[in-house]
């Protein structure tokens, strides 16, 4: 299924403090549980939902960079936690801190992913939001996406490494 062209408004879909965005996808990323709060930031039908790639609400100011981290860790059975910004249907925005785990059978095969996530403050997006330009810059700075990719992870793995600190310490000092 083709994605349409969606262009963000940068308008924020307002949600609770108190609310949990929660997702289920199989391996290859295809949603196959979303709960309530997911279709209702996300504008979606929950028929084009479920099945549906995940990256449908992908917002294009969100760095790959940030999605590589995500599917390394995760591929190697461990857990991660990121800031995300996701795009509804009709391109409103809403910004979340992702907490995104592996879901292993009983042999500890990956078999799918779980994701929960919660509104993230406003002085950690002051923080976040400029780090994510900087990333997005380096990124766009490449012709070819995966190279742009790749230079943006490294620019991120140095930064983390001149500042003596482990991606999670560094996510959770935010």
């Amino acid at each position: 299924m083709a994605r349409p062209q969606i262009k963000p408004t940068g308008v924020e879909c307002p949600f609770g403090e108190e609310e949990l965005i929660v997702s289920k996808t199989n391996l290859k990323g295809h949603i196959t549980y979303a709960n309530d709060v997911f279709i209702r930031l996300s504008k979606y039908p929950r028929g084009e939902v479920i099945g549906a790639p995940h990256s449908m609400i992908r917002h294009p100011d969100m760095p790959r960079t940030i999605f590589k981290l995500l599917w390394d860790t995760i591929q190697e059975k461990k857990e991660i936690f990121a800031y995300v910004v996701n795009m509804a249907c009709d391109g409103d925005h809403y910004w979340v801190f992702a907490h995104v785990t592996p879901t292993l059978d009983a042999q500890r095969n990956v078999v799918g992913f779980h994701s929960n996530r919660r509104k993230p403050t406003r002085d950690q997006l002051a923080k976040i939001e400029p780090l994510y330009a900087r990333i997005r810059e380096e990124e766009n700075r490449h012709r070819n996406a995966k190279d742009g990719m790749m230079s943006g992870y490294a620019m991120l793995t140095d930064m983390l490494k001149k500042q003596g600190v482990g991606y999670d310490e560094f996510i959770f000092s935010v």
